[in-house]
Parts: C-alpha cells; sequence; structure tokens
C-alpha cells in the first residue's frame, strides 16, 4: 500500500504548489480579456480538488486503509495526542473565532452598521490583496463560490488532515506527531502558493497546523469541514454593489 501513499503525496508536492500557481497567473490575465474565466477557473478548482479526493476514496475502497483512518467517524475528545494544554487552548480559540464567524455573518444580513463595517474592511484588505482577482464579482460566480467553498471544505480536509496524517503516520512510525502535523500543514500552506509566501503558504500553514490539532483532538474531520466551509464562505462577504461596480474587470462579451 506504502506506494499508493507515495504517490499521493508527490501529487500533493507538485500539483498545487506548482501546476496551480502557474494555472493562478494565467488566471489573471485571462480574466482581464476573456468572458466567464472567473467561472471556468472555479470549475476548474472544483475539479482539481475532487480528482485526489475521488483518489483517496478508492483507496480506502480497494486497500485496508478505512474511512475511520482518514476521520470519517463521530468526534469524541482526546487531549492525548497533543496534550490537554495545548489542545484547549486550540478549542478555546477556535471557539472564540467560530464566535466571531457567526457574528459577522448574521450580523451581515441584518445590521447595516456591521454590513458597513465589514465592507470597508474587505476594501482595505484588497488594497493588499494579491489574490483579488479570483473572489466573485457577478451573481452566477457567487453561487458558484459558494460550491467552491463546500468542495474545498471537504475535499482539503479529507487530503490535508485526514489522509496526510494518516499517510504521514503510517509512513513513517517512528515520528513526532508534531513532525506528522507540521509536515501535513506545510503541504497545505504549499497548496496555496498563488495566494502568496505570507498571506498564502505561511498563514495557511499555520491554519493547517492548528486544524490538526483540532483533528487530533476531536478524532474526525466533520467539525473541521464545517468550519474549513464557513472560513471560505466568509471571505465573499464585505462586497457590496458599489465596491463589486467598481471593482469590475471589463471583459470581452
Amino acid at each position: 500500500m506504502e506506494i499508493f501513499l507515495w504517490i499521493m503525496i508527490v501529487f500533493l508536492f507538485v500539483y498545487e504548489p506548482i501546476f496551480g500557481y502557474f494555472d493562478f497567473q494565467k488566471f489573471k490575465v485571462n480574466v482581464t480579456t476573456i468572458a466567464h474565466a472567473r467561472e471556468k477557473y472555479y470549475i476548474h478548482t472544483i475539479v482539481g480538488l475532487w480528482v485526489p479526493t475521488l483518489y483517496i476514496i478508492l483507496l480506502v475502497l480497494f486497500t485496508e486503509v478505512t474511512f475511520n483512518q482518514i476521520g470519517f467517524t463521530l468526534p469524541t475528545i482526546n487531549t492525548d495526542v497533543f496534550g490537554p494544554f495545548i489542545t484547549y487552548i486550540v478549542f478555546a480559540l477556535t471557539g472564540v473565532y467560530i464566535m466571531a464567524i457567526l457574528y459577522y455573518m448574521i450580523g451581515y444580513h441584518v445590521s447595516s452598521n456591521i454590513r458597513t463595517n465589514l465592507t470597508e474592511a474587505k476594501n482595505k484588505q484588497k488594497e493588499k490583496s494579491e489574490f483579488l482577482a479570483i473572489m466573485p464579482v457577478s451573481k452566477k460566480e457567487k453561487k458558484l463560490w459558494n460550491y467552491v467553498s463546500i468542495t474545498a471544505g471537504v475535499t482539503e480536509e479529507i487530503i490535508y488532515r485526514g489522509f496526510l496524517l494518516f499517510a504521514f503516520s503510517y509512513l513513517f512510525p517512528n515520528l513526532s506527531i508534531w513532525f506528522v502535523a507540521i509536515f501535513a500543514s506545510l503541504l497545505f500552506g504549499l497548496a496555496h502558493t498563488y495566494q502568496g509566501l505570507l498571506s498564502g503558504v505561511l498563514r495557511t500553514a499555520i491554519v493547517g497546523l492548528v486544524f490538526s490539532i483540532l483533528y487530533a483532538g476531536l478524532g474526525s474531520i466533520i467539525p473541521l469541514i464545517i468550519l474549513h466551509f464557513l472560513i471560505d464562505y466568509m471571505a465573499k462577504l464585505g462586497e457590496d454593489k458599489q465596491t463589486i461596480q467598481d471593482s469590475r474587470i471589463t471583459k470581452i462579451p
């Protein structure tokens, strides 16, 4: 079975960090000249995430790997892996973050003040964003973005938490869980190379490490899938109509 695990690991080292980066550079050019370029990029992203995920599912179906081993089980508190101190700190910080997400998601739709503040914060973020072009503009793009968010929430947790943590632990049984989590998180960060070194690779790797600790503490990727979706969904809030109109890029009809 080791060969099948290595195939997937090598794929993750190459596909998103290299191909994904250059594909995004091409997209940034296309989005200024080709109609529906953003929609096509979203569909391409969805397919690119589901292909390795389906490979992992096939591994489960045709090898000794089980769904439980890649995180498809009911959550249970386990502080043995990273210790109670680290585990509960991450739990607490995640709880606060979830409350903030829910506050802004609900407030955005019911409070004009929250909507205005979030929109202003998003506009400031745009000024230094290296991946503004990827954000949805039209109604159809926003709908597709929801599918991208759902896809990323499901597939990236299966790939970078469920599969990678299992694969590294299986291939290197004597390796510390910290090294396993860091390696998996670095791969997760490298998958976001297109977003830049600091805002993409480093930030996402840190998030990946936190998610790895959450996964170990809960023993399930199901809560992580939900949290991942909420984070991606939040990315599109704050795009008011005027901002969208101002930031719209003229395309060839």
